[in-house]
């Protein structure tokens, strides 16, 4: 994980927001790209200054603009292809991104019982938010709410790690091989907050027209 880390590290400063889009796309279509610690070093190369500000939009915000792109068109690609390809893409090409007809069917339980806004959750959960399109695009989602929480979800992750990444600054070289970990449990204290107000709003729905006919 480090050695990839430090790879992912080298290519941004060398090519800049564009790598750093090129990753994200990648991330997104089921490699390894490892966005859940590519994000918030990529925010603290913008402190550095190896990532220079656009206009009047500071380095760390520019690139969790670019982030959240390259995450929504990554995103897209696969819904799409999954949209078209369906199940049989997952059993002839699945294998290419990690994704077998097995991860299939336990990722659409998911879908089917949790509904639409699995498609938020699915974007802070490590290599699940990479193909999490895909099944989404299979069971033909409809588009406008399957961008919408993908933009939002996907957002929130990158503008919160880049910013992470940002107040790391110049001692994000220092903590870049245990910032894997501690990325990770925030990202998990993000789901559990999440999952928590989701669980309580819908119990205070189902709860509603209980009330009401009292």
């Amino acid at each position: 994980m480090e050695h990839l880390t430090q790879t992912l590290h080298d290519l941004i400063v060398h090519f800049g927001y564009g790598g750093l889009f090129v990753i994200v796309l990648l991330g997104n279509l089921g490699m390894p790209a490892a966005l859940e610690v590519t994000v918030p070093a990529a925010g603290g190369l913008a402190a550095q200054g190896h990532l220079a500000p656009i206009g009047a939009l500071a380095g760390w915000i520019v690139v969790a603009i670019v982030a959240t792109v390259g995450e929504l068109i990554g995103a897209a690609i696969l819904y799409t292809i999954g949209f078209y390809g369906g199940l049989p893409f997952v059993r002839r090409y699945g294998r290419y991104i990690r994704f077998s007809e097995n991860e299939y069917e336990r990722v659409h339980a998911f879908f089917v019982r949790y509904g639409r806004p699995t498609v938020f959750w699915c974007r802070f959960i490590p290599f699940i938010r990479g193909v999490s399109s895909l099944p989404a695009g299979i069971s033909r989602m409809p588009k406008r709410y399957f961008f919408t929480y993908t933009l939002f979800g996907s957002a929130i992750f990158c503008f919160g790690l880049s910013y992470l990444g940002n107040v790391a600054g110049n001692n994000l070289d220092a903590i870049l091989g245990g910032l894997h970990k501690a990325t990770l449990l925030i990202i998990v204290a993000l789901v559990v907050l999440a999952v928590g107000a989701f669980v309580v709003l819908r119990a205070r729905k189902k709860k509603a027209p209980t009330d009401l006919a009292a």
